[in-house]
């Protein structure tokens, strides 16, 4: 997120000597984006960020697809994802392309015995259920239900469970992830018209510095393979950073809805943006206020783009039979729209209190085993309707 922000203690210049009180410098580091032309971070480290003691034999994490090519309305069932005690085997991808995955989780312990980075995908964790802590080397961001967590590519982290009652939607994202430029002014602001703005973003704090030799593994995922690094030095031994690459966090229920008269576009709700996709949250809003309104959305064909939609909480007036945790996708090439009776049960009403997030990519999703597992074989159906 293109917001300058600093924590701990940082030279007046940059590349400039920063000893520590016994005489020895500290380790500076760039983190950089896009080779050094886009967002970066520098870091002080207690010690270098380098000495790795041992590399074990990595292991593949890549996703088992199972439907390559379909033109099927699909439906799958999210909380008949098994919960598991340890975070990334709870991490099932269950649509994916080359520029996202969509991963389903249900983690119930704490990461305690070693750390996490994805060094080739910006992340994107939307709390469904549960609470608790991110902690990095930027510092720490308490989270709890209808959070989103950003955290860059490159970032070491654990996640802090309160309880074993998690449940997580998951989006890692092969390009930056960002807000839509179209709410940024030139200088990277959030202008008057987007549905949230920089008060509403929750930075890093609390920034704890572990100045600690030992055995520290650093589990590093890269091209559907995790590597086993062993370091000598605690991850989290910033003493202190400053940039605009760091973790972030954003409540949903921050999000301002944007309403009219008239039934308002999916954009509207445009929350974040990646190379070929969009994120969009779907919130308690008034509905359109035209006296001849239909509050339901119209029929639509997805004619350059796949549609996954999330289900977190409420009532949807377009849907029959939804449950939270389910996952929809209406993949580009036919048309979806709202299940019989849903249009006309709809006008005249003057509010909705869904929640949701949504997922449209301008590349087809593939199917894995995990996704069929838990899916609806039923749900291309559910428009049906007795003609004589």
């Amino acid at each position: 997120m293109p917001i300058y922000h600093k924590l701990g203690q940082i030279p007046a210049k940059r590349h400039t000597v920063f000893r520590k009180p016994d005489g020895n410098l500290y380790a500076e580091e760039l983190v950089s984006t896009e080779g050094f032309s886009s967002l970066y971070s520098l870091v002080y480290h207690c010690h270098p960020p380098t000495i790795v003691k041992h590399l074990g034999e990595p292991y593949s994490v890549e996703p088992k697809i199972a439907r390559e090519k379909h033109l099927k309305h699909t439906s799958l069932i999210g909380f008949n994802i098994k919960p598991e005690d340890d975070f990334l085997k709870s991490r099932k991808a269950v649509l994916v392309n080359s520029d996202l995955h969509i991963v389903l989780a249900a983690p119930r312990k704490s990461m305690t015995d070693y750390f996490y980075k994805n060094s080739q995908a910006d992340e994107m964790i939307f709390i469904h259920e549960g609470s608790g802590k991110l902690k990095t080397g930027f510092g720490e961001i308490k989270f709890a239900y209808g959070d989103y967590l950003i955290i860059p590519r490159g970032t070491i982290y654990q996640m802090e469970f309160d309880t074993e009652q998690n449940r997580l939607f998951i989006v890692e994202s092969f390009s930056p992830l960002r807000p839509p430029k179209r709410y940024l002014n030139q200088f990277g602001q959030l202008m008057e018209h987007a549905p949230y703005c920089e008060r509403d973003l929750r930075l890093p704090e609390n920034l704890q510095t572990f100045d600690e030799y030992g055995d520290f593994k650093v589990l590093i995922k890269k091209q559907g393979l995790i590597y086993p690094y062993t370091y000598g030095t605690h991850p989290f031994d910033y003493v202190g950073w400053d940039g605009y690459h760091y973790p972030y966090a954003f409540s949903i229920h921050d999000f301002e809805p944007i309403t009219g008269r008239l039934h308002q576009p999916p954009p509207v709700h445009q929350t974040f943006e990646g190379h070929n996709f969009v994120v969009c949250s779907f919130v308690p809003r008034k509905y359109d206020y035209h006296p001849d309104s239909i509050p339901a959305p119209y029929n639509h064909s997805n004619v350059d783009s796949d549609e996954v939609l999330y289900y977190v909480d409420g009532d949807f007036m377009s849907r029959k039979s939804v449950v939270k945790g389910q996952i929809t996708l209406h993949p580009g090439g036919i048309p979806h729209g709202p299940h019989p009776g849903t249009v006309e049960k709809s006008i005249g009403k003057e509010k909705t209190d869904e929640l949701a997030v949504m997922i449209d990519p301008f590349k087809p999703l593939m199917l894995t085993q995990d996704a069929l597992d838990i899916e609806d074989e039923n749900y291309h159906k559910s428009w049906q309707i007795n003609v004589e």
